[in-house]
């Protein structure tokens, strides 16, 4: 049985298709897309048509179709399941030891402690404020005039981050223009913005009592720079937690959708009525 799985971030689309057999679960296809001033419908569309181009599959092919985050974008599917649900399947599926799950995304974080089984047992969010999401970082980057993929990298060349606030976005913003006035080099400012995002994430994990290991997903799981500031912050903090960021930890959601499709496709063949109607609708 093939499912599928679209997460519909804020800022990008990440779609994954997998293959169940004998309850066995592998990745065969996936896909990221950026919307890049595109509309999110179309981005979907796209994102979920080169993934199964890859998978050699139609979306006939897929006994059900799932989506997380903002599904209501997604034109094609048969149901929806909660972000944290499904970032907390898809972290257990990326390492079976995780017992935490740290979702980094564009426009917010959450702290989720999991069972052994990936049941949420409790999260904590981050305010409203943006300076503990990936689109604060994405913003500073363009204000330096980097590209995303370079921030990591960057980072990690500084010797000592320049300290900047950590409370408000606004204000670390302003620090930054301060900062390039300065002349204080850009991977100084990039890791003084990792650690402050970094603290802020700690402070989560805390409120949340998470167990270790935590697995780092969503977006800013790519981002190595604040991989290492986030370790070195809980090494400082005391805090006894391993955070990992495993290959694929990107598609977590989408992947989380996707298990949860096949569970929901296996209730459906026992109840063949209903799945009827499910895919009628």
């Amino acid at each position: 049985m093939l499912t599928g799985g679209i997460d519909v971030g804020s800022a990008a689309v990440k779609v994954a298709v997998m293959h169940h057999d004998a309850g066995e679960a592998k990745l065969v296809a996936q896909g990221v897309e950026r919307y890049r001033r595109r509309s999110p419908e179309a981005v979907v569309t796209q994102a979920l048509e080169r993934t199964l181009r890859e998978a050699r599959a139609a979306f006939e092919d897929l006994a059900y179709v799932a989506t997380t985050g903002e599904g209501d974008l997604a034109p094609r599917r048969h149901g929806h399941f909660y972000g944290m649900t499904s970032h907390a399947r898809g972290a257990l599926f990326l390492e079976p030891r995780a017992r935490g799950v740290l979702d980094c995304g564009a426009l917010h974080a959450r702290a989720i402690r999991i069972d052994a089984r990936g049941k949420v047992l409790a999260y904590r969010m981050t305010s409203q404020c943006a300076s503990g999401t990936g689109q604060f970082i994405e913003n500073i980057a363009r204000y330096l005039g980097v590209a995303l993929e370079e921030v990591g990298a960057l980072s990690m060349q500084a010797q000592q981050g320049e300290p900047v606030s950590s409370i408000c976005a606004v204000l670390a913003e302003t620090d930054v223009v301060n900062m390039v006035a300065r002349g204080v080099s850009a991977p100084a400012i990039l890791r003084g913005i990792h650690e402050a995002v970094a603290g802020r994430l700690a402070k989560l994990l805390r409120l949340c009592k998470v167990e270790t290991p935590v697995v780092l997903t969503g977006g800013m799981a790519a981002d190595a720079g604040l991989v290492e500031a986030l370790r070195a912050q809980l090494l400082r903090d005391k805090l006894p937690v391993e955070v990992l960021a495993p290959e694929g930890a990107v598609l977590a959601g989408a992947i989380g959708a996707a298990l949860w499709a096949a569970h929901r496709a296996a209730l459906l063949m026992r109840r063949p009525e209903e799945a009827v109607r499910v895919h009628a609708g």
